[in-house]
């Protein structure tokens, strides 16, 4: 019986049906962006200082610009490293009195500033910015800073629990089954967000789009992977992910122009509705129905190829669609991740690799920290450097395979995490240039992993074993921030001696895993467990052959 591969060979690998389904889905892969990192614009941390009753009336009698009111009537800055005192910390003085001078208001009433009692902003807070943000809203400052934080690790706390679910629905259920569920909660809780009136409301409707929004993107990378050809599988898988760093470029580019947060959150989260016509657009997966025994559907939809295509039905079509398999219908189970000896061994190794590429990814973002003052081209230049990574992985996978640019990456990474740990702080351009050659490998490794992912498992639990390996991505999303902050508390280049162990390790066992360069995607789990090992056996079988028919006739 032909393999959906032959059939494709046959119908079309990459025509105008597979060209049209791919340009259609990467719209969703752009749109995930703002859902994933969208939190820098709509969470920023503007400047800010205590608002304390009767300064402004005074600063407006005495005439005085912003840095001479400041220099007035706020503390000065802290010791180094701290945050300066005017942003969570006043005097408490009531600057209402009206023998208050404008030369030195504070002289009147000490000697010494630094005699002065100091309190905490009472009143709230004054935010220096044009636009306004979930931070600037709510006060999410000082005392309450972590509650920034929070709102992130809520989104990947989301991914992680929806990695399970989701992933069990598009593989019991159906890849567009899932695709158009998950894509519709989605754009909902984006919209609910956008009007959320408290942050408990927000914190809420983050969370359970972290649900749903990950499946989607997820759904919409298998349903590419499953409707192209062997020869072009990677490529369109490739240049989905970097869909998703055009999402950052544009994103940058709408934060600038919408620089208020509700508005902006609208702005990102109406156009999902959109994608609802995906119910007209892309079929459903031929393999996830082959896999169900839904020949006559597949044998439909295949024959739809062939017309876009403007191919004929071969004749193998037909006997994919007639001939009976004797296997059951299959249906996903988590222990089928583990249920054999090579895919306990895959699922572990992808399991470290994923985290490793979130924690060094995220990580290294933090670390390095923002290298100017323009939050929009900080956050345009970093995404820029996804560019060349998918490049370099087109220019690689077809000629090397997969696994060693992925063990390549991986070293590279942490080679350069490590070197920064020897490079003075003082040499800015020296820090940041490494820092970038480490976001380029570790962004290699995030690309290449989801394709390795895909092609490990069979057709049945494919969607399963990717959404439960990658959930140990939003594992590490949600421990990141605390890994890099109390370890930068004992000392700055903590994190990166731990970022270049990860780094250097993962590149090893990378090595576990078998390459799929010029492989069939695995259909039965058999197939899983013969991947990287097919061509031994059949020699050993012809030499035990020849061995008995030569005994045979002795």
């Amino acid at each position: 019986m032909p393999t959906v591969d032959d059939i494709l060979e046959q119908v079309g690998e990459f025509g105008w049906f597979q060209k049209q389904v791919f340009l259609t889905l990467c719209l969703l892969s752009a749109a995930f962006a703002p859902v994933y990192v969208g939190i820098v614009f709509l969470a920023f941390t503007p400047d800010h200082r205590c608002l304390s009753p009767g300064v402004a009336e005074l600063s407006r009698r005495c005439g005085w610009s912003l840095a001479e009111e400041l220099n007035y009537t706020a503390p000065g800055p802290g010791a180094a490293g701290e945050a300066s005192p005017h942003q969570c910390r006043r005097y408490e003085v009531d600057w209402n009195q009206s023998a208050l001078s404008c030369a030195d208001p504070l002289a009147g009433l000490a000697a010494n500033r630094s005699h002065l009692p100091l309190g905490p902003c009472r009143h709230g807070w004054v935010y220096e910015t044009p636009g306004s943000s979930i931070v600037t809203e709510f006060n999410l400052v000082c005392d309450d800073s972590w509650k920034v934080d929070l709102f992130q690790s809520c989104v990947n706390v989301g991914f992680f629990l929806g990695s399970l679910g989701v992933g069990y629905i598009a593989d019991r259920f159906g890849r567009k089954l899932c695709l158009l569920a998950t894509t519709l909660t989605s754009a909902v809780l984006g919209v609910l967000t956008a009007v959320a009136p408290d942050y408990t409301s927000l914190l809420l409707f983050r969370l359970l789009q972290g649900l749903v929004s990950k499946g989607s993107w997820t759904s919409g990378y298998i349903l590419i992977t499953e409707f192209m050809g062997l020869g072009h599988r990677r490529t369109v898988a490739i240049l989905y992910q970097a869909a998703f760093t055009v999402g950052l470029v544009l994103l940058s580019g709408v934060a600038y122009a919408i620089p208020h947060w509700r508005w902006l959150q609208l702005a990102i989260s109406l156009p999902i509705f959109l994608f609802l016509f995906y119910y007209w657009c892309v079929p459903e997966s031929p393999r996830w129905l082959l896999s169900q025994k839904r020949n006559a559907q597949v044998m439909k939809i295949m024959g739809h190829i062939a017309r876009k295509n403007g191919k004929l039905p071969h004749v193998d079509l037909k006997m994919l669609s007639l001939e009976e398999d004797v296997t059951e219908k299959l249906s996903p189970s988590f222990a089928d991740l583990f249920r054999t000896p090579q895919l306990r061994k895959h699922t572990f190794v992808l399991m470290y690799l994923w985290f490793t590429s979130s924690v060094l990814y995220q990580g290294l973002i933090m670390h390095v920290g923002a290298t100017g003052a323009n939050l929009y081209l900080d956050f345009l230049y970093s995404a820029l450097v996804e560019f060349p990574a998918a490049f370099i992985i087109l220019v690689t996978v077809d000629r090397c395979g997969l696994i060693r640019p992925l063990a390549l990456s991986n070293l590279v990474a942490g080679a350069a995490c490590l070197a920064m740990v020897f490079i003075s702080h003082d040499m800015h351009w020296l820090n940041i240039t490494v820092a970038c050659v480490g976001r380029m490998g570790i962004t290699i490794v995030f690309q290449i992993v989801c394709l390795v992912n895909a092609e490990l498992y069979p057709t049945f639990i494919r969607n399963l074993g990717v959404m439960v390996c990658s959930s140990l991505c939003d594992l590490g999303g949600i421990i990141t921030p605390f890994l890099v902050f109390r370890l930068m508390e004992v000392w700055r280049g903590s994190p990166l001696i731990l970022f270049a162990i990860l780094g250097l390790v993962a590149g090893g066992v990378t090595l576990l895993l078998p390459e799929t360069k010029g492989v069939t995607l695995p259909e039965t789990i058999e197939d899983a467990e013969n991947l990287g090992r097919i061509a031994k056996p059949k020699e050993n079988t012809i030499y035990l052959q020849i061995q008995t028919t030569e005994r045979a006739g002795t």
